[in-house]
């Protein structure tokens, strides 16, 4: 009989040594980040994830754990044209290796063009997936056509009327100075 992973504390090692796959769904309101991002909206959205865990080996040989992630969900966010709520599409699919030490992994990161994460045995999978998810979101979420016409203008009609002929001061004194002097 098969273990039951879960996602929230995964032995990365034993996850990427056995090969195993883990693939589940969750609803949007247990990602605390991605309903603020949405504003309280869509918590009955499902975020679908799956990932497969293996070992690689490293230019000398060695193996190293490796989760390939991928996840996927729609997030009602505010478009940036109109104002409305549009439903956004973020996905993303990513490999991470994982490594020893908070130190390798600062290390390497900076040198390799893959992901190095730390190694831990109650890792937790879906904060991963909610910080890639809030990375593949769209800087200016925006509908592709709007639903209601959207508004070009930010003046009213009477914006460009001409404002009503005010005297000019400079002549008003004009004036006062001719009254001193006669």
């Amino acid at each position: 009989m098969k273990h039951e992973l879960n996602p929230r504390h995964l032995n990365i090692a034993a996850f990427a040594q056995a090969k195993d796959s883990l693939a589940g769904e969750e609803k949007l309101a247990r990602f605390e980040r991605l309903i603020e991002a949405s504003q309280g909206l869509g918590g009955e959205a499902m975020v679908v994830y799956s990932a497969r865990g293996e070992l690689r080996p490293d230019a000398a040989g060695v193996d190293e754990p490796w989760v390939h992630l991928s996840a996927q969900t729609t997030v009602p966010l505010t478009c940036q044209r109109c104002l409305g709520v549009a439903d956004v599409e973020i996905q993303f699919e990513r490999d991470f290796r994982f490594v020893a030490t908070e130190e390798l992994a600062e290390v390497e990161d900076e040198e390799s063009e893959e992901d190095v994460l730390v190694l831990s045995k109650a890792f937790d999978l879906l904060e991963l997936i909610e910080d890639e998810l809030l990375l593949a979101s769209p800087l200016v979420p925006m509908h592709a056509v709007c639903p209601e016409p959207v508004k070009l203008t930010a003046a009213d009609a009477g914006f460009d009327a001409q404002p009503e002929e005010r005297p000019n001061p400079f002549a008003v004194l004009q004036q006062l100075k001719k009254k001193d002097a006669g």
